[in-house]
């Protein structure tokens, strides 16, 4: 791994995947429903891609967004739900959130936030786990960076974010529009380019959209 500038966020430098690690034969291989190099224990949990080594649109305009409005985060305590990389999470905290929160289910996520927010000069309390089936926690906003890549995690990620908004939470979405983004409970703030994971290098960035993340409406 190589601490790196994001593109399009050159305030923040990740531990970020490249061709020598090997991290991106273990997308390559999920992706095609097979085993890696080696086979994997039967007793052994399924390995999860190393979505965290790499900068996705949503967290990335999202980021983007806070460090441009500091004002949306400041003093405020803060969720990063589905951290990843804890991109949005180190944005905040740089951006003056008085608390910082990070989420993730991935273990190898969870060590990547870790060092990643020690690399940016921030502090980040992290949940290791999923946190969607709970109770929101104390916090003020809930910042969600590519949280509807598919359906199945929408489903459960809709009722947490309703949850959030019955206890006078605000929640902010970051997403490139990709397929299952409930856009009926969206209102555009504001769109950035900014460059998605599976991006070729080299090819051009796209507008992703920051949202404000509304009740149904009844």
């Amino acid at each position: 791994m190589r601490l790196e500038p994001v593109p399009a966020l050159p305030e923040i430098r990740l531990y970020t995947a490249h061709p020598g690690s090997g991290l991106r034969r273990l997308v390559e291989w999920r992706n095609r429903g097979l085993e890696p190099e080696g086979g994997t224990e039967a007793d052994e949990p399924e390995p999860q891609p190393p979505y965290w080594a790499y900068a996705w649109a949503g967290g990335a305009v999202l980021a983007r967004y806070v460090l441009n409005h500091p004002q949306s985060v400041a003093g405020r305590r803060v969720l990063d739900l589905g951290a990843g990389s804890g991109l949005v999470g180190i944005a905040a905290a740089k951006a003056g959130a008085s608390t910082v929160i990070a989420a993730e289910i991935d273990r190898n996520g969870v060590a990547a936030i870790g060092l990643n927010a020690a690399a940016n000069g921030v502090e980040i309390t992290i949940v290791d786990g999923d946190i969607t089936t709970s109770p929101p926690p104390a916090i003020d906003l809930v910042l969600a960076g590519d949280v509807f890549y598919g359906r199945e995690v929408a489903l459960k990620v809709i009722p947490f974010l309703d949850r959030c908004l019955a206890a006078g939470i605000e929640v902010l979405v970051g997403d490139p529009r990709r397929n299952d983004l409930p856009l009926s409970r969206l209102r555009l703030l504001a769109e950035y380019p900014v460059p998605d994971f599976g991006d070729a290098k080299g090819v051009a960035t796209r507008q992703s959209g920051v949202f404000s993340f509304e009740p149904e409406e009844r």
